[in-house]
């Protein structure tokens, strides 16, 4: 799984970030609920770095609110 890149977030827009954010907590919601069936398997590492990538988003957007 390869991380999203602060530099890449900070070029993006607020609306595209809105949208990434929205795509993420939506497949870490799948896996969530996978891993609660029991059904996960390879994919379990990656909820580690859906979790920081939503979190480096939301950070973004909360400097992005302050600043503008």
């Amino acid at each position: 799984m390869v991380s999203l890149k602060v530099s890449e977030l900070r070029k993006m827009s607020e609306e595209e970030l809105n949208k990434k954010l929205l795509e993420l907590t939506t497949e870490l919601m799948k896996l969530k609920s996978s891993s609660a069936r029991g059904t996960l398997r390879k994919e379990s590492g990656k909820i580690k770095y859906l979790r920081r990538d939503i979190a480096r988003i939301k950070t973004i957007l909360s400097e992005i609110k302050r600043v503008g």
